[in-house]
């Protein structure tokens, strides 16, 4: 597996990106696997349902499956936030694996950046950033347009890394 992470404030365009990203990859025969960063109160599951009512009552892992789909469900407690690689190695084998936030782990990343957004560039205060996916090209970093998806797809396949 290979590895390549996609960073930028809120509102840059990230999950737009990635979307429109992932068929182009899986299009050219790639079995892409992705990682989010969620926010800390983020939750897959609903009151009302099984699987909640496990969670709610202590259960640490809850594994649901369907003929469609299975999920695993894992309830942290006090433990600390799992780090990326302990994420990574809980995928099924994948060609590549796009990662979106995580921007202060130490993985190579493509820059997401849109000047409407009023943000400062990342890059400058990220080694691990090689690359820009923007709306204006960066000083110093090789750069595809937003839109340009074959362009972005050509810059992840080149930095995407072994883990």
């Amino acid at each position: 597996m290979r590895i390549i992470g996609l960073a930028g404030w809120s509102g840059a365009g990230k999950t737009t990106l990635l979307t429109r990203l992932i068929p182009h990859l899986t299009g050219q025969g790639l079995r892409v696997a992705t990682i989010k960063h969620a926010h800390h109160a983020f939750d897959v599951d609903v009151p009302g349902k099984d699987s909640f009512a496990h969670r709610q009552a202590g259960a640490t892992q809850v594994l649901v499956s369907s003929a469609r789909r299975w999920a695993l469900m894992t309830e942290l407690r006090d433990a600390p936030e799992p780090e990326l690689a302990f994420l990574v190695a809980q995928l099924n084998p994948a060609d590549l694996v796009i990662v979106e936030g995580f921007k202060r782990e130490a993985h190579p990343k493509i820059e997401v950046f849109r000047v409407a957004n009023g943000k400062p560039w990342l890059h400058p205060d990220d080694p691990w950033i090689r690359a820009a996916a923007s709306d204006t090209p960066p000083e110093g970093l090789p750069h595809a347009a937003l839109d340009d998806i074959p362009a972005v797809a050509e810059l992840v396949l080149r930095l995407a890394v072994p883990v």
